[in-house]
């Protein structure tokens, strides 16, 4: 059987400590954290203003809680363009990798060795903005395997690797780079499950949750996601990455009208009945 992660960030309005408890009872043993700007829980302002501090109390929340950390999430600005990988501003992108080096740093510390990142946005000129986030993507992967961590990229609406193709071709151009996959944000833009099984290959970690043609999440009722073909995908190649359900709680593409605790605990029980209708061992 595979193993599970939830995100910490799926449950926004319960403390930092309140949503690591929640997540045990529920059974989970790692937790993906969501270093981002927006959080209440983890801050990278925070970890840059107080980085022992930080990491002291992080480190102590999880061991309270008796759970571990699969993946820290670095998300600099408060949305995907404030601070993007590809900052056109150089000053910018200089500071992004001290807070990039500082957030590897957090990662080691708590005993987690896997980061992911967002790849860049449309600055305006689309042959610099590839360039520039090429060259950053190369940079994280790099500095990350120097340190015994995995980076990768989560492809998503409005980045410069939105579609299936796109970010064909930007992993053709980082080696070593893998991806943070969620299906939700190719499905969301009308691409297919069947043509998304052919970045599985690329996957070091992977994201759950329902999501359909124009809706980025759903229940899993309503969605319209290839689970079958994903799980089925990832036993083939022998995946030994983690799964996290990633149901999250905020105000756009409509990610504020599901009841996560319901659907995170649905999803997981239909993903395992895939499991082990494939044999998988741990």
């Amino acid at each position: 059987m595979p193993d599970f992660s939830c995100a910490d960030y799926t449950f926004p309005l319960l403390s930092r400590t309140q949503s690591l408890q929640l997540l045990r009872l529920l059974d989970f043993k790692f937790v993906d954290i969501g270093l981002f700007e927006r959080s209440a829980s983890y801050q990278p302002s925070a970890l840059m203003a107080a980085p022992v501090d930080f990491i002291r109390g992080a480190s102590r929340d999880l061991a309270d809680a008796q759970i571990r950390s699969s993946d820290v999430f670095l998300q600099i600005g408060a949305e995907p363009a404030q601070s993007s990988a590809n900052d056109p501003d150089p000053s910018i992108r200089a500071r992004n990798r001290q807070v990039f080096k500082q957030a590897l740093a957090f990662c080691t510390a708590i005993q987690c060795d896997h980061m992911t990142g967002l790849p860049g946005v449309d600055h305006g000129d689309k042959e610099a903005d590839l360039a520039l986030a090429v060259d950053e993507a190369a940079w994280r992967v790099r500095v990350c395997r120097e340190a015994g961590a995995v980076y990768s990229i989560e492809p998503h609406i409005g980045s410069i690797c939105a579609s299936v193709e796109s970010t064909h071709r930007f992993l053709d151009q980082v080696d070593g780079l893998s991806l943070t996959l969620d299906y939700g944000h190719f499905v969301c833009a009308g691409e297919e499950s069947s043509k998304v099984h052919s970045l599985l290959p690329f996957a070091s970690h992977i994201h759950v949750r329902g999501g359909s043609p124009n809706r980025l999440q759903t229940s899993v009722a309503s969605s319209t996601i290839d689970f079958d073909g994903l799980m089925s995908g990832l036993y083939n190649q022998g995946y030994a990455g983690k799964l996290a359900l990633e149901y999250v709680w905020i105000d756009w593409q409509g990610c504020n009208l599901s009841d996560n605790l319901s659907e995170t605990i649905l999803l997981r029980g239909q993903l395992q009945k895939i499991a082990a209708a494939l044999n998988w061992s741990a």
